[in-house]
């Protein structure tokens, strides 16, 4: 399978639907739970914006530079955000799994782990992938402490790697997990779901 193809991934808490533009009004109202766009050390897009963002990330999509994914909770139903495969190198055999948000709500609830749990297995298991890449901004404490709680490990800091919106420049905190890392990473995810119940 092409690293690029956009598949469903199903889980027992969270459903990752392949992005549509229909997605957009539903993520507008996701990414007002907890303000997420107002964060300043994120690029999550302002409700305003979202249609935009969704027509953006559909566009890269079709020039197969990404493959972007709605995490849709089972319970309910409800959009809860956004997860992506990115700085795809199919020759490479490698990926990562970035420009993820998800409403303040839903986490800590175990999507997060069980979306990633879909995603790592996807990667590994599906598409072959010999290393899978999580980045985050320095300043995002809360998304590097959940990235290490996946079992990635940190690679290394990106200095000065981004120039942000407002001018400021991002150090780029680099993780990953190789494929003879994969079968305890998975062991480590599915047991953390198992404690949540959704396993």
């Amino acid at each position: 399978m092409s690293f690029s193809v956009a598949v469903p991934l199903a889980g027992a808490l969270v459903t990752l639907e392949p992005l549509r533009l229909d997605h957009a009004d539903e993520l507008a109202v996701a990414v007002q739970d907890g303000r997420l766009h107002e964060l300043w050390y994120t690029r999550v897009p302002s409700p305003d914006a979202m249609h935009d963002d969704v027509a953006a990330r559909l566009a890269q999509h079709a020039a197969g530079r990404v493959v972007p994914w709605v995490l849709r909770r089972n319970a309910d139903g409800a959009a809860l955000g956004v997860t992506t495969f990115l700085n795809i190198r199919e020759d490479n055999r490698r990926l990562e799994i970035g420009s993820t948000w998800i409403a303040a709500s839903a986490q800590g609830t175990g999507v997060n782990t069980e979306a990633k749990l879909l995603q790592l297995s996807h990667a590994f298991d599906t598409l072959g992938c010999i290393a899978v890449e999580l980045r985050t901004h320095w300043h995002n404490h809360r998304s590097r402490r959940a990235i290490a709680a996946l079992g990635a490990k940190q690679d290394g800091v990106l200095r000065n790697h981004d120039v942000w919106r407002d001018g400021t420049v991002r150090d780029v905190v680099v993780f990953s997990v190789i494929d003879r890392e994969w079968p305890t990473v998975r062991l480590g995810l599915t047991e953390r779901l198992r404690a949540l119940g959704a396993r």
